[in-house]
């Protein structure tokens, strides 16, 4: 899945929270959000591409997640927390090189050519890691572990990025080739950006073979990079894992490369030159940094905002004014076909009941609203997780789906209200988040959290019914065919 990735540090947030958060981008997939209750999860695990069937013996934690609606292809978890307050999003599908993948094949599915051989399984994918791992960890860094000792006892038939977080730690783990992997600690009071290719630009070997505070990685995996003569850098001393294991092409230049720069510029927009002949950093530079320290504490409203642009105020901008040859030519963040986007939020100075929040969004994040939800509940709002296949306004999937094609084929005459929808619900979901914090933390009755949900939820449904009224009716006025006799 081609999507975005950010990732903030609890030094880096306005609140102390723990962030991790992803636009999951696929081809207009329907989606949902459910609990998925110890009793529910599979004892024995099948996966559908890679055909592999996986014992699981461990008695399993209750977590969100957000599966297809359409299990055709698998159950694409894509984004959750378990009732540990550990969050895991995944994947980012990311790239490598043919330097990497000759020496560690992909582990793809191979159905048997003749009469009485067996098919050969392939590897994990993004279809099953959040089923694999998230009801079976207690923290960040066991997501780690668990997921590197399934992809070496398994391997991977893909190139994929899969963050965790918990209230001490966020972890940003990557794949390389068919077995192998390494993952870093996000610095407290920085943030990353992973715009769909190989990230990490720094990674500490020395640490990861032996202390191991920030970073882990497949046991032979500095081996794998001598011998192979991996390392592209003239100073060995400095692996920059980026160059060794992921790729720099023209597609990513258009593709990839253009997002990480606007985030990053977004955020730090006085630390670099980033327009201009003088650009320190452009949006076709590969050297992006993977993390930064912002200039100001990064917000939820900020996180869903960067998560829905467009390159906004740049001559990029699909929807800008003028006839700029350069409108549109690189792929933006908040893309038409986005199915889900996951913030989730681990706030450490809350109670462990009410610590994890899952903001939610379904559809183009340009035109959409995010929904918090506690995540420590059995249920999640039927407007959120009875979705199917047939187009209905009685969910909010279908509901934003709808929404955004009327508003982006009449752009300029929508989009304010769109924006005052936006406005409107970030902050009534607010004061209701606040609402509900203070009483439960007050009185010490967290089984309000089910009926905060549900609050939260009827008050999204109420604006977004309206909005729709208001596009539809502003999108039928600008019909091709209209005709007023005083038109002439």
């Amino acid at each position: 899945m081609p999507c975005t990735t950010l990732l903030v540090g609890k030094n880096a947030t306005n609140d102390n929270s723990l962030i991790i958060a992803r636009t999951d981008d696929g081809h207009f997939d329907v989606k949902k959000i459910i609990v998925v209750n110890p009793k529910d999860q599979p004892k024995i695990y099948k996966s559908k591409i890679g055909h592999l069937e996986i014992e699981l013996k461990e008695k399993p934690f209750r977590y969100t997640s957000c599966p297809s609606v359409d299990l055709k292809n698998g159950i694409w978890a894509a984004t959750g927390i378990n009732e540990k307050n550990v969050g895991m999003t995944a994947t980012e599908t990311t790239t490598s090189n043919p330097r990497v993948l000759g020496l560690d094949p992909y582990v793809r599915y191979e159905k048997a050519k003749k009469k009485g051989e067996k098919d050969k399984p392939g590897g994990l994918g993004e279809e099953d890691f959040v089923v694999l791992v998230l009801p079976y960890i207690k923290t960040a860094r066991e997501g780690v572990l668990r997921l590197g000792e399934l992809l070496t006892k398994y391997g991977t038939y893909e190139s994929n990025g899969i963050a965790f977080n918990d209230e001490n730690e966020i972890w940003w783990f990557e794949t390389i080739g068919g077995h192998h992997w390494m993952a870093r600690k996000v610095e407290d009071d920085e943030y990353v950006v992973m715009p769909n290719q190989f990230g990490l630009d720094k990674f500490d070997f020395s640490d990861a073979y032996k202390e191991k505070k920030a970073n882990l990685c497949s046991s032979d995996l500095k081996e794998f990079v001598e011998s192979n003569f991996l390392n592209t850098s003239f100073d060995e001393s400095n692996f920059n894992p980026r160059l060794a294991f992921g790729s720099h092409t023209d597609q990513d230049h258009v593709y990839n490369t253009p997002r990480g720069w606007y985030m990053c510029r977004y955020f730090n927009p006085r630390t670099f030159v980033w327009d201009g002949e003088n650009a320190y950093y452009t949006p076709e530079s590969d050297d992006i940094p993977w993390s930064l320290k912002p200039e100001h504490k990064i917000t939820i409203e900020d996180i869903k905002y960067i998560l829905s642009s467009y390159y906004q105020g740049t001559i990029y901008n699909p929807y800008g004014r003028g006839d700029s040859p350069k409108k549109g030519m690189y792929r933006p963040i908040g893309i038409n076909r986005t199915d889900v986007t996951g913030i989730l939020q681990i706030r450490p100075n809350k109670d462990d009941n009410i610590k994890g929040i899952e903001w939610i969004s379904f559809a183009s994040n340009a035109f959409n609203v995010s929904v918090p939800l506690y995540s420590n509940v059995s249920k999640m709002p039927s407007y959120l997780s009875s979705v199917n296949k047939n187009v209905s306004l009685d969910n909010l999937y279908w509901s934003t789906r709808v929404l955004q094609a009327l508003a982006d084929s009449h752009y300029s005459t929508s989009i304010m209200s769109i924006e005052r929808y936006q406005n409107k619900v970030m902050n009534g979901v607010r004061e209701l988040l606040y609402k509900y914090d203070k009483l439960m933390e007050e009185k010490g009755k967290y089984d309000l959290m089910e009926e905060a949900n549900q609050k939260i939820v009827d008050f999204v449904k109420a604006e977004t019914d309206s909005i729709i009224s208001t596009v539809l009716l502003n999108a039928s006025e600008h019909m091709k065919n209209g005709y007023n006799r005083f038109d002439n």
